[in-house]
């Protein structure tokens, strides 16, 4: 009886202290599991993933611009130290950082900047494959405007290849960067312990002209051999002025502006459905006395950054392929016109970063897309499921069971790749996405009726023949026909092979493609005059 007396009377005392420690206490004891950075033109992220909540401070100095975080409650420790080298010389916003045991239990990180930001620090409960995560996210004093960047773009005209490549199974990639300079270890100023440096580069990054959205660039492999425009033949009507084609055509002319570079050479033909009326040749850009009513398709690359999408059984991610294959549709895009008048692609993004999905219709909207395309590859619980898909909104339940299960599944990506639920915009947006109209669904429906059959017509395998509906957030938009294209089943291997093929991700651009333009042939976009 002693000796089981004895026992409680320790089992107690021992539940005492650790209610007495609490949870600050116990959340000292966190472990760095792993750090990222995913820089953007939009914003760089920094994400470190722990298995504890992270408790943290920050301060922005301004003369040198510089942001300094600590992090409470844990020992600098190898992978807190591999986020030196992880700062990329192109990254937009970060110069270089500096990390180290600033007192005991608090490490501290100083981020030097290239630009005034303004961040964003919040934390992230464990999700999907994720642990605990502090995110910060800097974002530049001025926000980038897809708008601006829009027109940056047509005026320069970069030369952009589509991205073939020899290897048919080969999954394309952006070339390699040489590695950073080995960090240095040095003592603080003010006689603190040791911090990790990372040299800055000699070469300070290059600055954009005035005007200019600097945005990274992506891979460029070969261009195909040159072709002309495709060209849609449409109805004759009287050109609308478009203030988007003034103030290209101003800065066009503007003096000192830099001149526009050489276009690239446009992909491989896009065959298109005969139609009664001759074809019009595409205008030329915009001039001081000419403007451009172009045609707008936004493009949507889904997840990306944090949020690898599906992921196939040899390891494909889904953000890198849907990336791809957008790249590919752009470049056939930007080749194109409808009527005379030029099209051009716009991209929610245009590299491996995170894009909520609020912001995916917050940035088609700006822009005024004529269309919006979200680009994805499924995947299921067994491997047995195949075949692409095309699905359209619904604002009364989803058309089946299983539309409502990827409806769903997609909806959540912006928990995995990660959303400041504080910030006030999050409202914004939900008040946006509960005003689509039955004209944007049925347009919609239209839309992916075309692209459908033309994914029929390169022998594809369908996963059904119509055209299906639920409650995607993405495909909220209230006036832009819109539609999410599952281009396979990432989760069948077979599919998986087919996704990671530039011949099948160039017969589906080409297909996708063709889709547009029947659209149009049989929709013809109306005269806009877009406000600035």
């Amino acid at each position: 009886m002693k000796a089981g007396g004895l026992k409680r009377r320790v089992l107690l005392q021992g539940g005492s202290i650790a209610l007495m420690l609490g949870v600050h206490q116990i959340a000292r004891g966190a472990s760095i599991l792993a750090v990222r950075v995913w820089p953007a033109a939009d914003y760089t992220r920094v994400t470190i993933e722990s298995d504890a909540r992270l408790h943290s401070q920050q301060l922005v100095v301004g003369s040198p611009p510089r942001l300094a975080v600590d992090i409470e409650g844990i020992d600098l420790n190898p992978e807190l130290r591999e986020l030196v080298g992880k700062i990329k010389p192109g990254d937009p916003y970060i110069n270089g950082l500096r990390v180290g045991q600033n007192a005991p239990k608090v490490v501290r990180i100083v981020f030097d900047l290239k630009q005034a930001v303004v961040p964003q620090v919040f934390s992230l409960a464990p999700i999907a494959a994720y642990k605990h995560r502090l995110v910060l996210d800097l974002y530049p004093e001025r926000a980038v405007d897809p708008m601006e960047a829009l027109i940056t773009e047509r005026l320069r005209e970069a030369p952009r290849g589509s991205t073939g490549g020899n290897n048919d199974t080969t999954v394309a990639t952006a070339p390699s960067v040489p590695p950073p300079a080995a960090p240095t270890s040095r003592l603080a100023p003010d006689g603190g312990p040791p911090i990790l440096v990372r040299p800055s580069p000699n070469v300070p990054a290059p600055r954009p002209a005035p005007g200019a959205i600097a945005t990274p660039a992506p891979a460029a492999p070969a261009a195909p051999a040159a072709r002309p425009p495709v060209a849609v033949a449409m109805p004759p009507s009287a050109p609308a002025p478009d203030p988007l084609g003034e103030l290209m055509a101003q800065q066009a002319t503007r003096p000192g502006a830099a001149p526009p570079l050489p276009p690239a050479a446009p992909p491989p033909p896009v065959a298109v459905a005969p139609s009664p009326a001759p074809a019009t040749a595409s205008r030329g850009g915009a001039t001081s006395s000419r403007t451009d009513r172009i045609i707008i398709v936004a493009l949507d690359p889904g997840h990306g950054g944090e949020d690898p999408g599906a992921i196939g059984p040899n390891g494909t991610r889904e953000k890198d392929i849907v990336l791809q294959i957008a790249h590919r549709l752009r470049d056939r895009i930007n080749a194109s016109s409808v009527g005379g008048n030029p099209m051009r692609a716009f991209l929610t993004r245009d590299a491996d970063f995170f894009v909520p999905l609020g912001v995916r219709v917050q940035k088609a909207r700006r822009v005024q897309a004529d269309l919006f395309v979200s680009i994805h590859a499924d995947a299921f619980t067994t491997p047995a499921a195949r075949g692409a898909s095309v699905f359209a909104l619904s604002q009364s339940g989803a058309s089946s069971s299983a539309a409502r299960w990827l409806a769903n599944k997609e909806n959540d990506a912006d928990k995995v790749g990660g959303v400041n639920v504080g910030n006030h915009e999050v409202q914004v947006q939900r008040a946006l996405l509960d005003m689509s109209t039955t004209a944007q669904i049925n347009d919609s429906l239209k839309l992916g009726g075309a692209m459908l059959g033309e994914i029929r017509g390169i022998g594809a395998r369908l996963h059904k023949p119509q055209v299906e509906q639920a409650g995607f957030a993405v495909l909220k938009a209230p006036d832009i026909p819109s539609v999410l294209v599952e281009t396979a089943f990432i989760s069948n291997p077979e599919e998986e092979a087919n996704l990671r093929s530039v011949s099948y991700q160039e017969s589906l651009s080409d297909a996708l493609m063709r889709g547009i333009q029947r659209y149009f042939a049989q929709n013809p976009p109306l005269a806009r005059s877009r406000q600035l």
